[in-house]
């Protein structure tokens, strides 16, 4: 037992390392890098940015995670952090890897929106062009998915993302549910807090899908 706490504290030990140096030592190889240099940027968001620059450091070196959206997803996190902050920025990041599926591609094409010309990515950034006249309502999506999450997703069009983001918070908030039963504070904590932003990210999805990712239609 004291062996296999002399492990866990050094594994805790090298990843809080690994985290600091990654705040203190970016490099500019990675695009988080820059925002986390910044001497503007607060600290408090700079902390938002770790996870983030860590998972740049374990995919940009590699093709398997290619993102099918440019800004890619953990740019766009980057940016809507260092914009909005840990909790809006972190609600409006998960709208985005939700809507990062395999499907994705062919609600672009439907939306009629632009590719990036250097490798065909899709464009996709957080500031949108409101649509003039749109038959869904960002409000009552919003509301939707505030009874039931992802069913605003679905209310505006994009059964898959609200099927995707639904499960989703179900199975989150079924482990949280079960792990704190089990007595396993620190882990239904953890889950329960991430089942909060899933659950926001939800809302907020619903409400930008009816709002920016709608046809036009005509006036009458």
């Amino acid at each position: 037992m004291y062996g296999f706490r002399i492990n866990k504290n050094i594994k805790t030990m090298r990843l809080t390392i690994f985290i600091l140096s990654t705040l203190l030592f970016s490099q500019q190889k990675y695009p988080v890098d820059s925002l986390i240099k910044s001497e503007t940027l607060p600290f408090t968001k700079k902390i938002g940015l770790i996870p983030i620059a860590i998972w740049q450091r374990l995919t940009y070196n590699t093709d398997a995670f290619n993102c099918q959206f440019y800004p890619s997803c953990s740019n766009y996190a980057s940016v809507s952090i260092s914009q909005f902050g840990i909790i809006k920025g972190s609600i409006i990041a998960l709208d985005r890897v939700t809507r990062c599926n395999p499907f994705a591609h062919q609600y672009h094409l439907k939306l009629n929106r632009p590719f990036y010309e250097k490798d065909g990515r899709l464009i996709d950034t957080i500031k949108q062009n409101t649509i003039k006249s749109s038959s869904k309502n960002p409000y009552f999506a919003g509301f939707l998915s505030t009874i039931i999450p992802g069913l605003g997703r679905i209310y505006s069009g994009r059964t898959i993302e609200g099927i995707l983001g639904m499960a989703t918070t179900l199975m989150l908030g079924n482990s949280t549910f079960k792990n704190l039963k089990h007595q396993k504070s620190l882990t239904g904590k953890i889950l329960g807090i991430t089942t909060i932003f899933i659950y926001g990210s939800e809302i907020y999805g619903a409400w930008r899908t009816a709002k920016y990712y709608q046809k036009n239609e005509p006036m009458t």
